[in-house]
């Protein structure tokens, strides 16, 4: 279990430098105040919200919704095909190496709390919400329903995003003396949203990227078809069930190795006794 572990290590210092980067001002936590810069006009591959102080470049859902809610809404074309590009490539290998909330959500699950098994007929049904936050929240309700001067709001960020409240809500309230007289509803809506999903990732392991996440949903359309696989030779699988069980997305691996649920973390490659698993940018066939 040696490589394993090591695998586990790199994996999460790839995650923390993932998001520390994109928070690379640091002059923001004491100024109190969004980074506007040019930096600003290009996303990120992960979420990560635009109002954090710290924040050097954009969240693609952010941006995807900020150029939607526009009075004459347009068609996104650097977001949808700058995320479309990376889901082509590597599907949601995002989810899986830089992804910080992603990070974050794993490091909740080790509190030694009771842990939730989802039934698994109800965990098909929840996974599919990720799809309506993703359409519903993210493309249809911006486009549709606007005010009457023709202007929308990104409703995802807006009401839903946990991390929008981590890492500009909290930062941004403690920080601006402004924002602090003019807390209300909405925050504490938004707080509560993120107590909720700190407190469900103690007990379910990522429960933001199965059930909520829209740029997981997105990246999940393209898994079937991506250039990066995982493969996996059936010569030497001896269905011990090594990768089912090490899968913190209740992925079988030895069955649906391209399933769009799995984040591609790679643990199940260090975990199969016989290395039946591999990584590759091409199909794989294996002869018998």
């Amino acid at each position: 279990m040696g490589n394993l572990k090591k695998h586990k290590l790199i994996r999460k210092i790839i995650q923390t430098l993932s998001g520390l980067v994109p928070n690379a001002h640091i002059v923001g936590f004491v100024t109190g105040k969004i980074y506007t810069g040019p930096l600003k006009r290009f996303c990120v591959p992960g979420m990560n919200c635009y109002a954090c102080p710290a924040a050097v470049m954009s969240c693609p859902i952010g941006a995807l919704q900020a150029v939607l809610a526009q009075k004459k809404s347009r068609f996104s074309f650097y977001v949808i095909g700058f995320i479309s590009l990376v889901g082509i490539l590597l599907g949601r290998f995002i989810c899986g190496w830089l992804c910080l909330f992603g990070l974050i959500q794993e490091l909740l699950y080790l509190i030694p709390v009771p842990k939730l098994k989802v039934k698994e007929n109800i965990d098909k049904v929840l996974r599919l919400t990720k799809y309506f936050f993703l359409f519903g929240f993210c493309i249809f309700a911006v486009v549709f329903i606007k005010d009457r001067f023709g202007m929308s709001l990104p409703y995802f960020c807006k009401y839903i995003c946990p991390i929008g409240m981590l890492e500009g809500g909290i930062p941004l309230l403690i920080l601006n003396k402004a924002m602090r007289a003019t807390a209300g509803f909405l925050y504490l809506w938004k707080l509560l949203m993120l107590v909720l999903i700190i407190v469900l990732s103690m007990i379910i392991n990522r429960p933001f990227c199965k059930y909520i996440c829209p740029l997981g949903a997105f990246y999940a359309l393209f898994q079937k078809v991506s250039f990066l696989r995982l493969n996996i030779d059936s010569n030497l699988c001896i269905k011990c069930d090594a990768c089912k069980n090490i899968c913190k997305m209740q992925v079988d691996p030895s069955i649906n190795p391209n399933s769009p649920e799995c984040i591609r973390c790679g643990e199940c490659i260090k975990a199969c006794p016989k290395r039946a698993l591999r990584f590759s940018f091409q199909k794989t066939d294996f002869k018998k």
